[in-house]
């Protein structure tokens, strides 16, 4: 795959995840924060309702002090960012797979920092899945496009990587020693 190739891939990537990311957020912010609404459809296996995430997946985090939460959250986040963006510009990739993979891990990453930046260090989120039957519920976490941004490429690099062709089976060789 060409420079120029990977570089139009990942700027359409992260751009359209960026806007669609904010933009969802927006409408979250101007339809359901200052009600308190929550919105379900199919038998509330889908909701949406606004939460704001102080801390990172599944909130982990949200309890350190400030201090710490700041340069956890946001330093060490934006550290990790650059380094998946000069992965991405550096190194080479045979098929389009990864640098979408890496991509949507980039916006999604880049969107929930731009909320801590410009939100006090929090996260817009309003979405949420599940399934209950009677007193049996079982739910995700309030999450947002960014969130599905980022597991998304992480299950795409993962996919790429057992899918290839001798990818898992060499991998499993390795390791036995063989």
């Amino acid at each position: 795959m060409t420079t120029g190739r990977k570089l139009a891939i990942a700027a359409g990537v992260i751009l359209a995840t960026l806007v669609l990311d904010h933009a969802t957020k927006w409408i979250a912010i101007q339809t359901i924060k200052e009600s308190g609404a929550v919105y379900s459809w199919l038998w509330d296996m889908f909701r949406i309702q606004y939460a704001e995430n102080t801390g990172a997946f599944l909130s982990l985090g949200s309890t350190l002090p400030d201090f710490w939460r700041f340069w956890v959250m946001t330093g060490l986040n934006s550290l990790i960012l650059i380094a998946v963006a000069v992965f991405l510009g550096v190194a080479r990739f045979d098929s389009v797979l990864p640098p979408l993979a890496f991509s949507l891990i980039l916006a999604g990453g880049v969107g929930n920092l731009i909320d801590r930046v410009f939100r006090d260090g929090r996260v817009v989120d309003f979405l949420n899945v599940g399934v209950s039957f009677g007193s049996f519920n079982l739910r995700s976490g309030i999450f947002n496009i960014a969130d599905l941004a980022i597991v998304g490429g992480l299950a795409l690099i993962l996919a790429h990587e057992f899918l290839r062709p001798g990818g898992a089976k060499r991998d499993r060789q390795d390791s036995s020693g063989d």
